[in-house]
């Protein structure tokens, strides 16, 4: 069997290409699946795979084993990050939905033979996709594939921000780039489990938008009086962990700074080691490429480090993976529910209009391929 799918490759002579191919796809084996993929969305990690952190206004139009291609230059110093690449295709496409229409001997694969399922495993950007029965998840009956095809990224990493916090100790939460789908989905989460949360957000419009779902602490961190009004928030709510996809730039430290002030005033004695509440910040994303500056003016008691779904999921074991994916696939139509922007087919996601508005990462933009 053939199947058209998305690749990425890295060229000697600097530049990234997206194209798509004929593949062949193997019949499953006694504990795979394969699936008709229907639908899957694009998100910021599959951006990455495919044009790296490059901006696709430079993006080129091509043509490809008879499809459009796009390709970007790719600067010098870029090219040695990105080395051991070159010369290879990878399949792009981390998460989808689709109809499972073969199915392998044992009874895990039998199991979900003509149902529909929401995946995650890479190269979903295709028309099929052979895999592991244990990489899928049978969506509810009620649940299309458009609704069940962002069933793990957004809702698996915002349930896994709360569990996060609920291992570490936690009481409270601060949020960046608040607005996305993946924000809205952590206010909801929030609200059910009675956490505080304090969003971060880049617009009064972004502001109205949360303070119209219901959101206490919504700021607008371009606004004159931000560190002032996160400071409150933060002070508040008794917030002292912080998830952040932007990671360049001065917010991650300005958090802290909020966090160390608010600290600070809930010391019975003054120490000059500042607080010895633990603050910590998490960067998942890379909104910003820029340098994280920090000024390490909030005491000692205070950590960075990167945050991806697939090592917190390892660490928090299976029976909490397994209960997370419970309430994800409960809750589609409402609290883990996404909304798209634009809908493309697969051969129109490598259209040169297509990649520039995808590619943006702008916050309210969200496109699914779809695969008619």
């Amino acid at each position: 069997m053939k199947s058209l799918q998305l690749q990425s490759c890295v060229h000697e002579n600097n530049t990234i290409e997206c194209a798509l191919f004929e593949v062949d796809i193997p019949e499953p084996g006694p504990d795979e699946v394969l699936i008709k993929v229907e639908a899957a969305p694009i998100n910021p990690s599959d951006l990455g795979l495919m044009f790296g952190i490059l901006n696709t206004d430079t993006a080129a139009a091509g043509e490809r084993n008879g499809f459009p291609a796009v390709s970007l230059p790719v600067p010098e110093a870029m090219m040695r990050a990105m080395k051991t690449r070159v010369g290879q295709w990878l399949p792009a496409g981390n998460e989808g939905a689709g109809t499972v229409v073969a199915a392998g001997s044992n009874d895990e694969a039998q199991a979900l033979m003509g149902k529909r399922v929401g995946v995650f495993g890479g190269e979903l950007f295709a028309q099929y996709r052979c895999m592991s029965a244990m990489q899928c998840m049978a969506l509810p009956d009620d649940v299309t594939a458009e609704e069940g095809a962002s069933c793990v990224v957004n809702p698996m990493t915002a349930l896994g921000f709360v569990e996060t916090a609920k291992m570490e100790g936690h009481k409270a939460i601060v949020h960046a780039a608040a607005a996305s789908n993946l924000g809205q989905m952590l206010h909801r989460i929030c609200a059910e489990d009675g956490i505080p949360l304090v969003n971060i957000v880049r617009s009064d419009e972004q502001v109205a938008l949360l303070k119209g779902l219901g959101a206490e602490h919504a700021l607008n961190s371009t606004d004159e009086h931000f560190q002032k009004a996160l400071t409150a928030a933060v002070e508040a709510t008794g917030a002292t962990v912080a998830f952040d996809p932007i990671g360049g730039g001065t917010l991650s430290n300005q958090i802290l700074t909020a966090m160390e002030v608010a600290a600070q005033k809930r010391m019975p004695v003054w120490s000059r080691y500042g607080s010895d509440e633990h603050k910590q910040i998490y960067i998942y994303g890379m909104l910003d490429p820029a340098p994280t500056a920090l000024t390490r003016g909030y005491g000692f008691a205070w950590s960075v480090s990167g945050w991806l779904l697939m090592p917190f999921l390892q660490r928090a074991g299976l029976e909490r993976m397994f209960a997370m994916q419970q309430r994800v696939l409960s809750g589609l139509k409402t609290t883990f529910a996404s909304e798209y922007s634009d809908r493309i087919s697969l051969e129109q996601a490598l259209e040169l209009s297509a990649v520039q508005t995808y590619g943006r990462k702008a916050t309210g933009q969200k496109t699914l391929i779809t695969m008619s």
